[in-house]
């Protein structure tokens, strides 16, 4: 990570940094992990200078686009959990969904959590809070006898996962609908 991340940035330097980390969210979301940096920069309004920076190498840039992503995550999660009036499923469902059309939407996510496991790994403290919420949710649908007493947070990332994986093939051609998938992973996890 740059010199840049580890101290306090001014605060020029933190509006550059944000829009930078906002840009490649954009590009990588269309193109993929192809995104050019030169792209990136015009999207963000700044140099090329200023895009290595703050990101020295693409990967850094990368692994600040995971953690601002398992931060959203995260942030979707705990709202949820906070609106909810107690039961669990409908609240769990709703977010689901929420948090798959998000991710349907961009390319690079399953390239990123299935080609940069060290990006993934950087992102610990989204995805703690991400876990710890949907943990708690979970065991709030469970509770309610609404959901099967075995699911937990690991079966729910793999099946995100792999629809994204679906909704990635869809995007490129194949003849697959991401949502019939998940609303069948979905109902896969209802109690019997």
């Amino acid at each position: 990570m740059s010199t840049t991340a580890q101290r306090p940035l001014r605060a020029d330097a933190r509006r550059n940094r944000e829009k930078v980390v906002a840009a490649a969210a954009a590009a990588f979301a269309e193109a993929g992990l192809d995104a050019q940096v030169e792209d990136i920069a015009r999207r963000a309004g700044v140099g090329v200078g200023t895009v290595y920076r703050h990101f020295p190498t693409k990967d850094a840039l990368v692994g600040a686009l995971a953690e601002a992503h398992f931060g959203r995550l995260a942030d979707t999660m705990e709202a949820a959990l906070e609106a909810d009036p107690g039961d669990g499923w409908d609240t769990f469902t709703a977010t689901i969904w929420r948090i798959a059309d998000a991710v349907a939407a961009d390319v690079a996510w399953c390239e990123i959590v299935g080609g940069h496991p060290t990006a993934v790994r950087a992102a610990s403290a989204g995805q703690g809070r991400l876990a710890a919420a949907t943990s708690t949710l979970l065991a709030r649908a469970q509770a309610s006898g609404q959901m099967r007493p075995d699911v937990t947070f690991a079966d729910i990332s793999t099946i995100m996962c792999g629809f994204g994986h679906i909704a990635a093939a869809q995007r490129a051609g194949a003849a697959m609908d991401w949502r019939r998938y998940l609303a069948i992973a979905l109902d896969g996890l209802r109690a019997r």
